[in-house]
């Protein structure tokens, strides 16, 4: 109180300060909302990353089965390429001993004949031999190929989340762009003051 028993008079409000601290404290919170808006940007960036390199390591095992797939198909053809020549020579001596026998007439079988009976015997072994590899060979691409149609599915499946992120990431950058366009637009528009209260608004990185 005054020594006359009065209440000291209110000091005058300065309503340039008040409005000063006002647009301070909204541009703070602007800054704020694009910094936040930009972190999810990056979150969303990041898990998009993620995917595409896990894609991208899936891809890498895909062609390396279906190379080795290709390297086991290509190596049960060449098994299968050889089995002709020893039909063929099957075949020769068969005729061989049909003539034998024609001239013979079945009652006298040498030992040119068995021998002959014989060396088909073995050539045919020696198909049965290649057919059983050549089929293991194309049992194992088999398996490779199925193993990569499988890996195929998740490398769709990571391609799918990594741009499902990208998108997500994208919509948090446009906001973030709109909001700043739009604050700095409203600083523009404000008047010029003499001070602010809680010092400059926040410059955007």
């Amino acid at each position: 109180m005054s020594l006359d028993g009065n209440p000291p008079p209110t000091p005058p409000v300065d309503h340039g300060t008040v409005r000063a601290a006002r647009e301070s404290r909204w541009l703070g919170q602007e800054y704020a909302d694009i910094t936040k808006l930009r972190e999810l940007a990056a979150r969303h960036d990041h898990l998009a990353a993620k995917f595409n390199t896990k894609q991208a390591r899936v891809l890498t095992r895909i062609e390396r089965l279906r190379h080795y797939a290709t390297v086991l198909r290509e190596k049960a053809q060449e098994l299968r390429a050889r089995i002709p020549e020893f039909q063929q020579e099957i075949d020769q001596n068969s005729r061989q001993i049909q003539a034998a026998t024609e001239r013979t007439k079945g009652i006298v079988v040498g030992s040119d004949q068995t021998a002959l009976h014989y060396r088909n015997q073995k050539l045919q072994q020696k198909i049965v031999n290649l057919q059983d590899k050549a089929q293991k060979l194309d049992h194992r691409a088999a398996v490779k190929t199925q193993k990569a149609a499988e890996l195929k599915v998740h490398s769709d499946q990571f391609l799918e989340h990594s741009r499902a992120e990208a998108l997500e990431a994208q919509s948090y950058r446009d906001r973030a762009d709109r909001l700043q366009r739009a604050t700095e637009g409203s600083l523009a528009a404000m008047p010029a003051a003499p001070s602010t209260v809680g010092g400059e608004p926040p410059h955007r990185a």
